[in-house]
């Protein structure tokens, strides 16, 4: 050990004396393997009417990032698009799509056999009969999000429990006034429930532990969480939990069982000075009954990311609620993240030619 370590700091040292350190550039491996990401169980070559594909239709934004494509699909015609305007003209006779979905789109590629999304979100694309029916594999991006969602979760509890808010209406008035701030929560020793506790939930639990809260959670499919997770519930579990939490963090995706989740009866169980944040879908919360919920203070505010409708409108009265923050559906946001995006694409279509298991595969039956 002490060999190998008077090696690195001999290695080091030389390369400082003659400027010639470089920090090289993560692999798509090495992120991949950061995210933890899932493989399938069984080879994509198993599956029934698995071949080597001749095309692959792929969103990207210029020639240099379809030939990364093309660097791991040797053989395979990959057409790189814009948007599915210019997918639909390609869509045909193309084995796979790439990068987005659509039902019109699958509807419109008979020979098509895989499509990966670039987003977690699946129901855009979940109610394709041929993708409902398996008979197409489904892809997302699960935990890509992961690390910058948790952070603008994080970004949402601060301002609200810090009152950022109050202080940014102040600011634009020219104001030094305390008046519109109401009190403070401290986030060590408070209690954060997080409902999800997939990819994006874990990175907020992990945050939040920093800060020295109290972490519990809901999952749909097991009890199993990391060790800074206090307790994990099953789903069915939310009401007799919400009450014991100072911050309520949805981060769910949109299925039949989570589809207005978050009402007026689900909010009354929740601490008069409890904040509601929301970066999983609008449609899991009504937004009405949120309203009602902060109005009479029944909730002491929110934070939200996602809206239903979505984009809010301008006159909506969700704009004017006291001590609720918004913002445009922007969590998913990153530069980091993209890359982390592209990696995961150019590594499931070098899977997919090679016939080997695929990465974040979709259970359409549970709808992520």
């Amino acid at each position: 050990m002490i060999k190998r370590f008077s090696l690195f700091i001999y290695i080091i040292a030389s390369n400082l004396v003659y400027g010639t350190i470089v920090f090289a550039e993560p692999s798509d491996a090495d992120i991949i393997a950061g995210m933890g990401l899932k493989e399938s169980t069984v080879p994509i070559n198993k599956r029934a009417g698995w071949e080597i594909p001749h095309k692959i239709v792929v969103l990207a934004e210029n020639a240099k990032r379809v030939e990364s494509f093309e660097a791991v699909a040797p053989g395979v015609n990959i057409v790189g698009v814009r948007g599915p305007r210019e997918a639909a003209a390609h869509m045909n006779n193309a084995d796979a799509l790439v990068g987005m979905c659509s039902s019109e789109l699958v509807a419109s590629a008979p020979r098509l056999k895989w499509v990966q999304s670039q987003l977690a979100g699946v129901d855009g694309c979940i109610n394709s009969p041929r993708v409902r029916s398996g008979e197409i594999l489904f892809t997302n991006m699960q935990r890509v999000n992961g690390p910058n969602a948790a952070e603008h979760a994080m970004a949402l509890i601060l301002t609200l429990t810090r009152q950022i808010n109050a202080a940014i209406i102040n600011q634009q008035d020219e104001k030094w006034s305390r008046s519109r701030f109401l009190p403070t929560l401290d986030l060590d020793g408070s209690t954060l429930l997080i409902v999800g506790l997939g990819g994006i939930g874990t990175e907020i639990a992990k945050r939040a532990h920093a800060f020295n809260m109290r972490v519990i959670a809901t999952r749909n499919s097991n009890r199993s969480g990391p060790n800074f997770v206090d307790y994990v519930g099953l789903a069915n579990e939310l009401p007799n939990l919400i009450g014991d939490a100072d911050i309520v963090v949805n981060v769910t995706p949109l299925t039949t069982e989570t589809a207005k989740l978050f009402d007026n009866k689900m909010f009354a169980l929740m601490k008069p000075s409890a904040y509601f944040i929301n970066i999983g879908r609008g449609g899991s919360v009504v937004t009405k009954d949120l309203m009602e919920a902060v109005n009479s203070k029944t909730i002491a505010g929110a934070g939200l990311d996602v809206i239903d409708p979505e984009p809010l409108p301008a006159g909506h009265p969700l704009w004017q609620t006291p001590n609720v923050i918004i913002t445009p559906h922007v969590a998913g946001s990153s530069k980091i993240k993209m890359e982390r995006m592209w990696a995961v694409l150019r590594e499931n279509i070098r899977r997919y030619v090679a016939g080997e298991k695929m990465l974040s595969v979709v259970n359409v039956k549970q709808g992520y």
